[in-house]
């Protein structure tokens, strides 16, 4: 009797944290015992794990089992830990002999280079686990010439990630005739997507709002933030549907880190390179937007990474919601607190909101009459605080739809409007890495010069609406995509005048309604 030692995985957040796999069988009355701080799935492993070995033939042998899961202050939950731990079992009982196996007693896995996570049946057989790409990503970043063992109906999303091997068992007796060199587990091949489907969402049924269209193409190129006002039957949600449509597809990377979110979010997890699109009702809690919970999921701003996050009428969110989302805009990502660790998500989305003038919807308009009190308007409009609309780079109020939107002719398709935002985002991506939104202080200084007539128009718009800092640099940010779309690296006072105007001070409530 000995000692057996694997290497496993523990998902914490996207982190897929190593884990030791200490199993021991050694002489006394029979007993199983599971520590190192697993959950009741975990702790029931050791039901399934004594069926799954009796079940493929092999002996479960008679004897006191302890398998430790260290370290021993990192939750462990799921059954990702069975086929370690049988195959831990095996080992250490001497029912499996491996060439040149090294003893665990050292503290270096038994079986180097390998990492195992797979649940089993009562069968033998090795069934699916959840968030297989989440534990694959951790391990090529950890060391790429590690090889993953994971279940065959898993193997194929892991093995989307380039170079790392990943191995494929179907049942707890091809793993043991491998290691025993009678026969080779297969080597997955990587799951191929279905093709992306285009959205029938077509901007070109968008007819009239000429600066609606211009400034969701702005958004679009630079990857800005946008809040459109405007009363109902304006545009503003028909506008933000068509907003993915105009997006570069995702690179590789990119692909998989949306999927691996949604792995670990229970939601399906096909690659796709469509930029996520996601848009929670104005009742959604912040453990619904932020991410939380006693095992920590993603939240809708993490659902949305490298994508669009449409809060529609983004006033009736509860104003906590609201200010959840400052910081996760500033540094695209999110951190959740527990006792025992604090664990981030990535969040890098792009913000689209949509609000009315009022409750009712019709102040300002023509021929409607508002009924709400200026007491209602600036409560409603006061749910949005300054510095959640000082971190939006693009504000602007839609006018009402009339008439001649039936006559006005249809507008440009989104496959020209999209090969057009693809040409300037790969000026920004040849420049700097990333897309203009996310510049920052020192970027906008290398990036952002501006000549003497610019820089005194933009001096007059921040003592004319009180601007923070904050708000010059977005509007620098917005100057730079404007720029770029005109294939002008220089940004001029036409620019900074444009950008401007796509930061109107709608916020500020009527003196009389």
């Amino acid at each position: 009797m000995s000692l057996a030692v694997l290497a496993s995985r523990a998902l914490y957040g996207l982190e897929a944290l190593p884990v030791r796999v200490e199993v021991h069988v050694g002489p006394g009355l029979p007993a199983f015992n599971v520590v190192g701080l697993p959950d009741a799935g975990v702790r029931e492993s050791r039901e399934r794990v004594r069926s799954a070995i009796i079940s493929s033939g092999l002996e479960f042998p008679a004897g006191r089992i302890t398998a430790n899961l260290a370290p021993a202050d990192l939750p462990k939950e799921s059954g990702r830990f069975d086929l370690p731990i049988a195959l831990g079992v095996l080992l250490a009982s001497g029912q499996v002999q491996v060439p040149g196996r090294r003893r665990g007693s050292s503290g270096e896995p038994d079986l180097a280079g390998y990492v195992f996570a797979g649940e089993l049946s009562l069968t033998g057989a090795v069934v699916a686990v959840g968030a297989p790409l989440a534990i694959a990503l951790a391990v090529a970043r950890s060391d790429p010439a590690l090889r993953l063992v994971l279940p065959a109906a898993s193997a194929g999303a892991a093995a989307r990630v380039p170079g790392l091997t990943v191995m494929a068992a179907r049942t707890l007796q091809e793993v043991v005739a491998h290691f025993s060199e009678r026969a080779q587990l297969p080597r997955a091949e990587p799951e191929i997507p279905p093709p992306a489907e285009e959205s029938d969402a077509c901007l070109s049924e968008v007819r009239g709002q000429p600066m609606a269209r211009r400034v969701l193409e702005v958004a679009a190129a630079g990857g800005h933030s946008l809040l459109m006002s405007g009363p109902p039957g304006a545009g503003k949600s028909m506008l933000a549907y068509r907003l993915p449509g105009l997006l570069p597809r995702l690179a590789d990377t990119q692909a998989l880190e949306v999927a691996a979110l949604a792995g670990i979010a229970g939601a399906a997890q096909s690659v796709s390179d469509a930029p996520p699109f996601r848009a929670p009702h104005h009742s959604a809690s912040a453990p619904a937007i932020v991410g939380g919970g006693m095992h920590p999921k993603p939240g809708e701003i993490s659902m949305a990474h490298h994508g669009v996050l449409f809060l529609d009428e983004l006033p009736e969110f509860e104003r906590r919601v609201l200010e959840s989302l400052r910081e996760p805009m500033e540094t695209g990502r999110v951190a959740i607190a527990r006792a025992s660790r604090t664990l981030a998500f990535p969040a890098s989305f792009q913000l689209i909101a949509a609000m009315n003038p009022c409750p009712c919807g019709w102040l300002g308009h023509a021929t409607m009459r508002c009924s709400c009190s200026l007491d209602r308007i600036e409560k409603y409009r006061g749910k949005l605080s300054g510095p959640l609309l000082d971190r939006i780079d693009l504000q602007i109020a839609l006018p009402p739809a009339d008439a001649a939107w039936m006559d006005a002719p249809p507008g440009e398709a989104t496959a020209l409007v999209r090969a057009r935002v693809e040409l300037c985002r790969r000026r920004q991506l040849d420049r700097q890495g990333y897309p203009n939104a996310r510049l920052g202080v020192t970027d906008l200084d290398r990036y952002c010069v501006l000549d003497a007539a610019a820089r005194k128009l933009l001096g007059q718009a921040m003592s004319r609406w009180s601007w923070s800092a904050r708000v010059a640099h977005r509007v620098l940010r917005v100057a730079r995509t404007l720029a770029d779309m005109q294939g002008e690296d220089a940004i001029g006072a036409a620019h900074i005048g444009e950008a401007i105007q796509y930061r109107q001070p709608w916020s500020r409530a009527p003196r009389g309604a």
